[in-house]
């Protein structure tokens, strides 16, 4: 790697931020660790870990033939919703939330891949409905871990010229800093840590979630991952970053809520990571402990990080949804949703494949005619 890709690989913590780091109960022998017994029969112990192979070559229908619905939501972002609390999904865990007055914007990605390299990596399969540079003024920016698909180089270099201030995990600033946000626009919180936002009702916690980071290969839990509240005196919003299946999502209902939404990861799962990232059947488990608020399913529709078809989240959720009395908030790309409001679920992701197919043809990467002695496991870190 050379240039802008060994920038995107970050930086490592050392003085005062590496001695707060080492005095977090999560951290031991050099890392931060997950501290909640792994669940039983969350991860298949038959299943082995994808390949790099697997990667390239495996699964069908891992992207759609066609781009799908989206709205260009800034006209409806130029009115105040009535409720206090709207939502618009922007693509993957990239969202918009409208919360009493203030704009807040999680885990920002406009880069067109999950990798730290320009020309190799997860691809994104479908576009932000609206160009960074066009977004409106943001009052908080939060990034839950330092995974490729969560905190982009790219968008952050271009935020780091707007005076806004980030929230973060604990470490997480270390790559921030390096990319040119001003350390004093950077808050780091280990878990049950809380941060107001100046000025405003607006606190952040950071909670509990049961994953891992990295963005090379010798950087391994290096910084924190968290899942993130959001809490004014009218509105609470849960955020889970990434994250399996923990009984901690009942510890963070007692002590963080109750919620008007919940944001929980459905996509990119796999039999040998049920530890690691939910799905869309322990989303609905995860909602239930949360205390049951409407789910907004994040973390799909965008790249092709796992072996499934692109849609099987969303058609998973719909079809075991009704069969547990839990409400789902579904909206297309760039549809600015208030909870309070919500309309019953559309399937507006069907059909999509069976549209004209994009001119450019992008997707699934160029077919790789011979994978001898590429190196078993991904090269880096992505999710």
């Amino acid at each position: 790697m050379h240039g802008e890709s060994m920038k995107s690989l970050g930086s490592r913590a050392a003085g005062a931020r590496l001695e707060r780091m080492q005095a977090s109960p999560l951290w031991a022998d050099g890392r931060f660790r997950n501290v909640h017994p792994v669940l039983a029969g969350l991860r298949d112990p038959l299943a082995t870990m994808p390949s790099l192979k697997d990667f390239l070559c495996g699964g069908e229908r891992r992207v759609p033939a066609a781009p799908l619905p989206a709205m260009d939501p800034r006209d409806t972002w130029s009115r105040a919703p009535a409720s206090g609390l709207r939502v618009t999904w922007l693509g993957h865990s990239t969202l918009l939330v409208e919360i009493d007055g203030l704009r807040v914007l999680t885990d920002p990605v406009w880069g067109p891949r999950a990798s730290p390299s320009r020309f190799a990596g997860p691809k994104r399969f479908q576009p932000v409905p609206v160009p960074l540079r066009k977004m409106p003024p943001v009052d908080l920016v939060l990034v839950s871990h330092d995974h490729y698909d969560h905190l982009d180089y790219a968008t952050i270099r271009e935020l780091a010229l707007v005076d806004v201030p980030f929230v973060t995990s604990l470490g997480v600033g270390v790559h921030l800093q390096a990319w040119g946000v001003p350390t004093e626009r950077i808050t780091e919180l280990d878990w049950w840590e809380s941060h107001r936002l100046p000025g405003t009702d607006l606190t952040v916690t950071a909670a509990p979630s049961q994953h891992f980071s990295g963005r090379g290969l010798k950087d391994r839990n290096a910084t924190l991952w968290s899942s993130l509240v959001l809490r004014t005196q009218r509105h609470g919003v849960f955020f889970s970053g990434d994250t399996g299946l923990t009984t901690e999502y009942a510890s963070i209902r007692e002590r963080l809520g109750p919620f008007d939404l919940v944001m929980l990861e459905v996509g990119a799962f796999h039999p040998a990571w049920g530890d690691i990232h939910l799905g869309p059947q322990n989303a609905l488990e995860a909602q239930r402990l949360l205390g049951g608020a409407p789910l907004l399913p994040v973390h799909w529709g965008t790249f092709s990080l796992a072996m499934h078809a692109w849609d099987e989240p969303a058609e998973t959720l719909l079809e075991l949804a009704p069969k547990l009395g839990a409400q789902l908030v579904m909206p297309r790309l760039g549809e600015a949703v208030e909870p309070a409001h919500a309309q019953a679920v559309e399937p507006w992701w069907r059909g999509v494949d069976r549209r004209a197919p994009r001119p450019d043809a992008p997707g699934r990467e160029p077919s790789v005619p011979a994978l001898d002695g590429l190196p078993k496991q991904m090269p880096w870190p992505i999710d």
